[in-house]
């Protein structure tokens, strides 16, 4: 799919109005599912935390790994003596 210059332009424009609304600011994001599984989706998921940062914006990464984390603590509290 082809953008034109027009659209792209207004793209930008319209993000700018964003950029500068959260500089200096603190971003929470949850990072879970399949962008943890998915090496692609890593791989973008690093790219648009370094675009947010080279914008300014200070983001928080908050793991959402639901599947992941609770297994393990299933096991840990299994496995602990009270």
């Amino acid at each position: 799919m082809k953008i034109s210059h027009q659209d792209k332009k207004n793209l930008l424009i319209e993000a700018l109005s964003y950029i500068q609304r959260f500089r200096n600011q603190i971003i929470v994001i949850k990072y879970g599912g399949a962008a943890m599984i998915e090496e692609a989706l890593r791989t973008s998921f690093a790219q648009d935390i370094v675009l947010l940062q080279s914008l300014g914006m200070r983001p928080v990464i908050v793991h959402g790994g639901e599947r992941m984390v609770i297994p393990s603590m299933d096991d840990r509290l299994d496995n602990h003596e009270w």
